[in-house]
């Protein structure tokens, strides 16, 4: 393979004018940037995109670690993610890891062996210990609730829109209100529970395990639900639903099942996805194609402490 060295033999100039004119730099003159032009059009030379690399210390590569890359939350976050990154001359590596903690150590492993400038973390199951041992090789920003953490972070604080959407649903007359869920595990589900739980002793009802429907994740779920709710004695007379998704397929199902919304059974989703507006579902507004679009920003951040929570809005449908 031609290098560079074989280059400015061609040529007949030195290494350093090479180098001048492969990166566009002045002092060459017209003759000898003619000559060097030519020698690399016969010879097929390529720059060495490695070489570049190491000289600039940037891959131009960003790390985005999601657990699924089907679902519409994480699609959405990486629209906002990746429009920044086409503007920043940045590709993206994906990293799908299933909630599998050994896929997440791949994306800081690369981070720290600068295979990659920086990691974003739309969702983890790590533990933030294994992630603490890693702050010190690149960016990495997560897609929670970081203060207090040498991390940068873009949130949503999940206790407060919860405890938003619940205080709506109890002003509705809902006092026998349950939840769904992706998973219990992770920082934004505690937040959930504990207002969840909050909201509970406020209005003096007792908590009660099988309110709390777990694993709904897709528009199928829904229809899971339903099928708990129909063999209960005294089933939930409200939902938060933390996906559109899933309330949508809750919907769908009640239709079916001759179940009335609302007045059997009233529903609040999250994100606005389009599929809410379409089937009339209230839903908690996250605009996650902006977080997606700070999230990237903030690789950039040197304020390794940075955090930014993004305010969300009840959009009352007609579920409710």
């Amino acid at each position: 393979m031609t290098n560079i060295r074989d280059i400015a033999k061609m040529a007949g100039v030195s290494v350093t004018t090479v180098s001048r004119v492969i990166n566009n730099q002045p002092y060459v003159t017209q003759e000898k940037k003619e000559a060097v032009l030519n020698a690399i059009k016969i010879s097929n030379y390529q720059k060495n995109i490695n070489a570049v690399h190491l000289r600039t210390g940037k891959t131009f590569l960003m790390g985005v670690v999601l657990p699924f890359s089907n679902h519409p939350y994480f699609s959405l976050l990486i629209k906002g993610i990746s429009d920044e990154a086409l503007k920043h001359n940045y590709k993206l590596i994906l990293f799908q890891t299933n909630y599998q903690e050994s896929k997440e150590i791949e994306a800081f492993n690369m981070l720290k062996h600068k295979l990659i400038d920086a990691v974003i973390i739309c969702s983890r199951s790590c533990d933030w210990s294994i992630i603490a041992d890693y702050i010190n090789y690149g960016p990495i920003v997560l897609c929670e609730d970081g203060r207090g953490k040498k991390v940068a972070s873009t949130f949503v604080d999940h206790y407060k829109s919860f405890s938003t959407a619940l205080d709506y649903l109890y002003e509705k007359g809902h006092t026998r209100v349950g939840y769904c869920i992706g998973r219990r595990s992770g920082t934004n589900s505690e937040r959930r529970e504990l207002a969840y739980k909050d909201f509970l002793k406020k209005i003096n009802e007792p908590y009660r395990s099988d309110y709390i429907f777990d694993d709904c994740l897709n528009f199928e779920d829904g229809e899971q639900v339903v099928k708990s709710i129909k063999h209960m004695d005294n089933p939930p007379a409200a939902l938060l639903v933390t996906s559109d998704q899933v309330a949508a397929g809750i919907v769908t199902c009640c239709q079916n099942e001759n179940i009335s919304i609302p007045d059997e059974l009233s529903l609040i989703g999250f994100d606005n996805e389009p599929i809410a507006k379409f089937m009339n579902i209230t839903t908690i507004d996250i605009p996650l194609v902006e977080i997606g679009r700070k999230l990237f920003l903030q690789t950039f951040d040197d304020r390794k402490t940075l955090h930014e929570e993004i305010m969300v809005q009840l959009i009352e449908r007609k579920t409710v």
